[in-house]
C-alpha cells in the first residue's frame, strides 16, 4: 500500500509527458525497485500486462486511482494556521489531485480573518458547523503537540474519518477512525541514520 501512491504519481507524470505504455522495469528503475517487486504489487490489481510493452498507462492510471480512491474528491480542513498550515492551504498539488481544502481553522484571533491563498482562516469554534455542511472527510492537524488531541477529538466529534496528525504528538481517536502520522523530524533522523549506515557501508568496501 506504501507503494501504490508512487506507482501513481509516476504514471502520471509520465502519462503527461505523453507516454500510452509503462513498464514495470521502467517504474522500478524510477523508483529503486526491482522488476519483480513492481509486478508482484500490480498483480494484485485488476490490470493486465502486455509482454514486451507493459501496462496501458491510461489503464493503469485509472486502476491505481481507484483502489487508493484517488479517482474522487476528498473535502478537507486544516486546522492550525502556522507556517505549516498555511503551506499546505497554498499548496496548489492537493487540488490537483483531489483534496478540496474548505478551510483553515485557528483559534489566534491575530490570524484569524487573515487570508490563505483563496482561503480565509476562520475560528476554530466554527470546523463542526464546516465539517457538517461541507460534508469534510479528512482533517489535517498543524499546531503544536499540546493540543494535538483536543484538535483530534473535535475533529472526530464532528464526523471527520481520516486524520493526517502533523503534530509531535500520538493522538487516539475511537475505531473506525484513520490515523497517518507525518513526522518531518523523524524522517531526517531516519534520513541522518541511512546516511550514515551508507558511509559506513562504503567505507567497508574500499
Amino acid at each position: 500500500m506504501r507503494r501504490l501512491p508512487k506507482y501513481l504519481t509516476l504514471v502520471q507524470h509520465l502519462r503527461a509527458g505523453g507516454a500510452e505504455w509503462v513498464s514495470s522495469a521502467a517504474l522500478a528503475r524510477a523508483l529503486g525497485l526491482t522488476g519483480s517487486t513492481v509486478r508482484q504489487d500490480l498483480s494484485h490489481l485488476n490490470v493486465s500486462g502486455f509482454s514486451r510493452r507493459g501496462y496501458r498507462a491510461a489503464e493503469l492510471e485509472r486502476v491505481l486511482a481507484r483502489v487508493l480512491g484517488a479517482d474522487r474528491t476528498w473535502k478537507v480542513v486544516i486546522v492550525g494556521a502556522g507556517n505549516l498550515g498555511q503551506a499546505l492551504a497554498k499548496h496548489g498539488d492537493l487540488q490537483r489531485h483531489g483534496f478540496d481544502i474548505c478551510g483553515i481553522f485557528d483559534i489566534d484571533s491575530r490570524v484569524i480573518g487573515r487570508k490563505v491563498g483563496i482561503l480565509r482562516v476562520t475560528s476554530f469554534s466554527e470546523v463542526d458547523r464546516v465539517v457538517k455542511e461541507r460534508g469534510v472527510r479528512l482533517g489535517i492537524i498543524a499546531v503544536p503537540a499540546p493540543a494535538a488531541q483536543e484538535v483530534a477529538d473535535r475533529l472526530v466529534a464532528a464526523g471527520i474519518q481520516g486524520i493526517l496528525n502533523l503534530a509531535y504528538a500520538n493522538v487516539l481517536v475511537r475505531s473506525g477512525v484513520a490515523v497517518v502520522n507525518a513526522r518531518i523530524l523523524e524522517s531526517l533522523q531516519e534520513l541522518v541514520y541511512l546516511v550514515r549506515l551508507e558511509a559506513t557501508e562504503w567505507r567497508k568496501k574500499r
